[in-house]
């Protein structure tokens, strides 16, 4: 057999499932040609290009190679005629005995390795939607066969944060080459889930307060901390041996936001024009259009890319928008720049798919992304349903599924006592969940509460932000003792009993990339209410019907429950948009 060319070690997730259980491990792979057949029991550590899986006393030969597709391997499996120490050209199909059927079923697998670059992932950092998806969505890819890196930023909040305490120091230094004084940065590391969480250290990671800012308001070098984030995630997978083996340069970034969004710049004017990342693809996922990285246009020499490269960056403000009649309106863009150069663009639903083309929702960007709709896609975001769970969740009093609702009612009457409400079935219980601020249409529940209060409804408010707001909340809990509630801060234990225990959850968000929360009310059989433009007539339909129609209301409650917002779904849309990305060439000048 023609010998098979080197490739860069892989992470594979096996998945065997014959007749029982899917069965996943993580198996190592470096591939030459030539080395001998290993064996080892129960998926463990594999030696190169041949190995051996035991199952139920049934021995199976793993061959593995290297695709033309980027980040693609493929499998084969010899069925129990084959014999096992002879490669085969083949490498498309995995064969598998059933214990209960004398016919292989066939499978092919697709190995995707996919890099993760994010100024928030949870656990770790988090303040709102974005560290969810980071946090979640790489463990569902991992759980689905890819290998998966998350790049993000180390924080420690000024001190020695707790939170990273099972990550280790690599000993990998490098400079980056920005901002004059290239300065340098480590890399820590932690696998778990499947997953390797690459955490970037530098020291204006390290100050007090969120990840962008503090209690006096955004930092002033955000471009510069997440500059270095981006040039230190495209060298990561080339320098850090991970598990034994670099990622290598075949690979899918997803690239998270405009604090990711030099990546793919960087990607086709740093190192496409050098042979490196030649094959690589990048998709840039929107989780918040407001936020596009502005600057001023003289800090562009700063970023590390080539003079000829202003024009990706470039963005001048319309003259209305300008602070005085000498500004020219002249900035860099990132998030534009992100645009103009990424393979795929995903938001994180479909809705805000649409709605960041027009006018309203694009945010002075809705030309260029008009332009770039054939490869937009909308991905509603998942949830994690082991943690929003109504049957098992541990914060809530009482517990729940779509076939018996009668803790729903006990969990109900639990917060209008905690609350200190009346305890009443009838009366619909109404929650707020989120920040408050002018996105979230806090303003808009200001101005109609009043009106709503004069209905027979309980009503509770959780989350911070607008000082004006909280204060607020404080007064009109005093003023409408038996009626309004509002919690100033966040919780998340008062979060699942207000979700769990509420008939509906109002969000009368301007705008909605993707939203949360509402996922989990219906996973609670709470009922969302919500408008596109931030109205609240549909509240009151929703009172109505909750009094008049409950035969319609119950089949609206477990409607909800019943809907699949796994983020293995979500995971598997985001295959296809590999597949799509891969059917034109990357970016080039």
């Amino acid at each position: 057999m023609e010998a098979l060319r080197p490739f860069y070690s892989s992470y594979f997730s096996v998945a065997l499932s014959p007749s029982g259980p899917l069965v996943r491990r993580r198996v190592a792979v470096l591939a030459a040609a030539g080395f001998p057949s290993h064996r080892y029991r129960n998926y463990e550590c594999l030696r190169p290009m041949r190995c051996v899986l035991k199952k139920n006393k049934k021995r199976r030969s793993l061959l593995f190679k290297e695709t033309d597709d980027p980040g693609n391997v493929e499998v084969y499996i010899p069925s129990a005629a084959d014999d096992a120490g002879t490669a085969t050209e083949t490498f498309t199909t995995i064969e598998l005995d059933e214990r209960e059927s004398s016919e292989d079923k066939k499978h092919t697998i697709v190995q995707r390795i996919i890099i993760f670059v994010t100024s928030e992932a949870a656990p770790y950092s988090k303040t709102g939607g974005l560290a969810d998806v980071c946090g979640s969505l790489p463990i569902a890819f991992a759980a689905r066969g890819h290998r998966v890196m998350v790049v993000s930023p180390r924080y420690l909040n000024g001190v020695s944060d707790k939170t990273y305490a099972d990550s280790f120091d690599t000993g990998v230094r490098i400079k980056v080459p920005c901002f004059g004084d290239q300065p340098e940065v480590g890399f820590f590391h932690e696998y778990r889930a499947g997953v390797d969480w690459v955490f970037v250290d530098h020291p204006s990671y390290h100050r007090p307060g969120n990840p962008y800012g503090d209690e006096n308001g955004a930092f002033g070098d955000n471009q510069f901390r997440f500059t270095i984030l981006c040039h230190a995630a495209c060298e990561a997978p080339l320098v850090l041996p991970l598990g034994g083996y670099t990622y290598g340069e075949n690979c899918f970034f997803l690239v998270n936001d405009w604090h990711a969004g030099l990546v793919p710049l960087l990607l086709a004017a740093k190192y496409r024009p050098h042979g490196v990342y030649k094959d690589a693809r990048s998709i840039l996922v929107i989780h918040n259009l407001a936020h596009q990285g502005v600057e001023p246009a003289a800090t562009y020499h700063k970023l590390g890319l080539p003079p000829d490269w202003y024009g990706a960056v470039e963005w001048v403000f319309p003259t209305w928008a300008r602070t005085h009649a000498l500004d020219k309106g002249e900035t860099v863009n990132i998030l534009k720049g992100a645009i103009v150069t990424v393979d795929r663009i995903v938001t994180v639903s479909q809705g805000y798919a649409w709605e960041i083309t027009t006018g309203e929702g694009g945010c002075g960007l809705q030309d260029l992304l008009s332009n770039r709709k054939n490869v937009l896609n909308g991905i509603t975001n998942g949830i994690d349903i082991d943690e929003w769970d109504p049957a098992s969740d541990k914060h809530i009093p009482f517990h729940y599924s779509i076939d018996n609702l009668s803790g729903k009612a006990k969990c109900k009457a639990a917060l209008q006592k905690e609350l200190g409400f009346a305890i009443r079935s009838e009366c619909p219980v109404i929650g707020f969940i989120g920040r408050l601020d002018y996105q979230k249409g806090t303003d808009l529940i200001m101005m109609a509460i009043p009106e709503l209060l004069q209905h027979d409804i309980q009503f509770v408010m959780l989350g911070s932000g607008d000082r004006q707001t909280e204060n607020w909340m404080r007064s009109t809990e005093f003023n409408y003792k038996e009626k309004f509630r509002g919690w100033v801060g966040f919780n998340i234990p008062v979060s699942h009993r207000i979700t769990a225990g509420c008939d509906m959850l109002l969000m009368p968000s301007r705008f909605e990339p993707c939203g949360l929360n509402q996922l989990y009310a219906m996973r609670y059989a709470t009922v969302p209410v919500v408008h596109k433009t931030g109205g609240l007539r549909a509240l009151r339909l929703a009172i109505s019907t909750f009094r008049e129609h409950k035969a319609s209301w119950e089949g609206l409650m477990k409607r909800g429950m019943s809907r699949n917002s796994t983020w293995d779904s979500a995971a598997l849309k985001y295959e296809q948009v590999f597949k799509w990305a891969l059917m034109d060439p990357p970016y080039v000048k």
